[in-house]
C-alpha cells in the first residue's frame, strides 16, 4: 500500500481518510505496522497543533453527554473537534461494545466534529494502543481540540496525562463520600475538577462537592507547570450547558500560561520521549514472542514454573540471562 495518497487525504482533512489511517495504525499485522510508521513520518511537519485534552470519569458521571455538549459548544466558536473515545474490552474474548459514538448522536452528525472508539484490549492506563498515534493524526488533520475519553478512574488511568496537554477528571455529586470516590493518584494529575450534573435537584449537591474538591485540591503538593490558581474544581452540567463556557475559558487560560513559561513545549518533549521507550520495550516484547526458540524456551520455562520447579522471579532471570 503506497501511504502517499492517504497522508495527504489526511492533511486535507478527509474524515474517511482519517477513519482509514487509525484503522492502519491499529492493525496488529507487521506489514501494516511499516505502512503505518511510513505514514506518521509523511504527516509529522505539518506544523498544525491541537489542544490535547485528556478526559476521565467515574461511570455514570455523564462523560459522553459532557463530551457531546462540550463538542458541540467548542463547534459553534468555529473549532474542529476530534474525539478518541476509549471502551473497555472484554478479558474473554476482547471485544467491546463501542457505544459512545452511538450516545453522541448529534456531534457525530456535525462535519466539523470525528468520533473514534477503539477497544482498550489489554492496555492498561485507560487508553488503547495507538491512542497517541491517533492523536498525532488527528493534529495532521487539522483538528484544532482533541477530546481524549479514558475508559475510567483508577489508579491506572494515569497514562492519558502522557498523551494530553491537560487533563479534566469529571464527577457526580451526590456519589456518597465525594473525597474517597477518587483515588489521590489521578487526582494529582488532574488540571480541572468538574463536577457535572450540576442542576434542577443536584444543583446544591453539586456545589457542595466542588467545594469539597476544592479544599482537597489545595492540599495536594504544588506543581511547577501549574500557575496560581490551578488545579481548580468547578460545577459543569451538559443537560444545560451551564459551566462549559467557563471550563472551556480555564482551560484555555491554563493552556497559554503553559505556552509562555514553557511548560507546554517541555511537557510534549517529555511525552515524546516517554512513548519512544514505551515504544522500544513493546517492540522487543512483540520480537521476543516472534522469535520461535525464544518461545520455546519461555514454553518449557512456564511449564517448570507451573510445576513449581522455579519461582517465577528466576525463571524470569533466567529467560533474560539467555538473551
Amino acid at each position: 500500500m503506497d501511504t502517499d495518497p492517504l497522508a495527504r487525504a489526511v492533511a486535507q482533512g478527509d474524515r474517511r481518510a482519517l477513519a482509514r489511517a487509525i484503522t492502519l495504525i491499529e492493525s496488529g499485522r507487521d506489514d501494516h505496522r511499516a505502512q503505518a510508521v511510513a505514514l506518521l513520518e509523511a504527516l509529522k511537519d505539518t506544523g498544525r497543533e491541537a489542544l490535547r485534552i485528556g478526559l476521565s470519569g467515574t461511570p455514570g458521571v455523564g462523560k459522553s453527554s459532557f463530551i457531546e455538549a462540550f463538542g458541540l459548544m467548542l463547534i459553534a466558536r468555529g473549532l474542529r473537534v476530534a474525539v478518541l473515545a476509549v471502551d473497555p474490552s472484554s478479558a474473554r474474548s476482547g471485544g467491546s461494545i463501542l457505544g459512545d459514538k452511538t450516545r453522541m448522536e448529534q456531534l457525530s452528525r456535525a462535519p466539523e466534529a470525528f468520533i473514534r472508539p477503539s477497544p482498550a484490549q489489554s492496555q492498561l492506563g485507560g487508553v488503547a494502543r495507538r491512542t497517541r498515534e491517533s492523536v498525532a493524526l488527528c493534529e495532521a488533520a487539522g483538528f484544532d481540540v482533541v477530546l481524549i475519553e479514558t475508559v475510567g478512574v483508577g489508579q491506572s488511568e494515569t497514562a492519558v496525562a502522557e498523551m494530553s496537554d491537560l487533563f479534566a477528571l469529571l464527577l457526580a455529586p451526590a456519589g456518597g463520600d465525594e473525597l474517597q470516590g477518587v483515588k489521590r493518584g489521578i487526582m494529582e494529575i488532574a488540571d480541572l475538577i468538574l463536577v457535572n450534573k450540576a442542576d434542577g435537584a443536584l444543583r446544591e449537591a453539586a456545589v457542595r462537592t466542588c467545594a469539597d474538591y476544592a479544599g482537597a485540591l489545595r492540599l495536594l503538593r504544588k506543581r511547577p507547570e501549574d500557575p496560581e490558581d490551578f488545579p481548580k474544581a468547578l460545577t459543569v452540567s451538559a443537560h444545560t450547558g451551564d459551566g462549559l463556557e467557563s471550563a472551556w475559558t480555564e482551560m484555555q487560560a491554563l493552556a497559554d500560561w503553559r505556552r509562555e513559561t514553557g511548560h507546554f513545549a517541555a511537557r510534549r518533549a517529555e511525552q515524546a520521549a516517554a512513548w519512544f521507550a514505551a515504544e522500544v520495550r513493546e517492540g522487543l516484547l512483540a520480537r521476543l514472542t516472534r522469535d520461535a526458540e525464544t518461545r520455546a524456551r519461555m514454553e518449557a520455562m512456564t511449564a517448570r514454573v507451573r510445576a513449581g520447579e522455579v519461582t517465577p522471579e528466576g525463571a524470569a532471570a533466567e529467560i533474560l540471562a539467555a538473551l
